[in-house]
């Protein structure tokens, strides 16, 4: 049985989260606040978040309760957070490789995802960062909200408890990793279109067009013959 904390501020949901684990665990335990302190965002970036605007959220869950390895477990809970977004907002929600969800070319939520062994038993942590209430983003021109994308005012609280029950009833699922992969490619944000990128240290036109079973992203760089496959941090698309 699924439950959810809520915390009225700590430096980081995911090292706090990490109290919780237990070999009784139930399915999903997660934890969420509107004022986090030290956010973390992916691969040593930090999350900013202003308070009571937003949502830091985190859930635990054994990693042996899930059928995909750990990148496609990333990228099916991206698709499944996409797919919340989507239907709350009615706008279509994009993820940005790896794991980063697009509303109407502006970056509202990032998800970091953990794999740790605590007292003898691996777990995966996963927290999500949601853009919720804020409307000014002067130091990131790419973020947005879904009140400032909407134009919609939302609850913080039921929000949160709508998005734990939509995970609670869609992470456990057998779903196969090459039906994760589809549908990743087909939610993949700037798909098949002319972008910019930053690539050693200079930009050049490229067109993503696909992520493959390693989740490298494969891209058709400009001036170049075949296909060029990146890990995360190798190339950035700038948009």
């Amino acid at each position: 049985m699924s439950s959810l904390l809520y915390l009225s501020q700590t430096t980081s949901t995911n090292d706090f989260i990490v109290d919780l684990a237990s070999a009784d665990l139930g399915e999903l335990t997660g934890v969420y606040t509107f004022r986090q302190t030290k956010g973390r965002g992916q691969y040593g970036n930090r999350w900013e978040s202003s308070a009571d605007q937003n949502i830091a959220y985190s859930f635990i869950v054994p990693s042996q309760a899930i059928y995909l390895s750990g990148k496609m477990f990333n990228f099916y809970t991206a698709l499944l957070v996409a797919d919340f977004i989507a239907k709350i907002s009615d706008y279509r929600a994009e993820v940005k490789w790896p794991n980063d969800i697009i509303l109407k070319n502006k970056k509202i939520i990032g998800i970091l995802l953990e794999k740790k062994k605590l007292k003898n038993i691996e777990f995966y942590i996963v927290g999500i960062g949601i853009n919720v209430l804020q409307e000014k983003f002067e130091k990131y021109s790419h973020a947005g909200s879904l009140k400032s994308i909407t134009g919609q005012s939302f609850d913080l609280h039921e929000l949160t408890n709508k998005l734990h029950q939509h995970l609670a009833f869609s992470l456990f699922k057998n779903i196969s990793e090459k039906q994760v992969l589809n549908d990743y490619n087909k939610c993949l944000f700037r798909k098949d279109m002319v972008s910019v990128f930053e690539y050693k240290n200079s930009r050049r036109n490229g067109i993503i067009r696909l992520v493959d079973s390693d989740g490298k992203l494969n891209v058709e760089l400009e001036g170049e013959t075949d296909l060029q496959k990146f890990y995360h941090k190798e190339i950035k698309l700038l948009y």
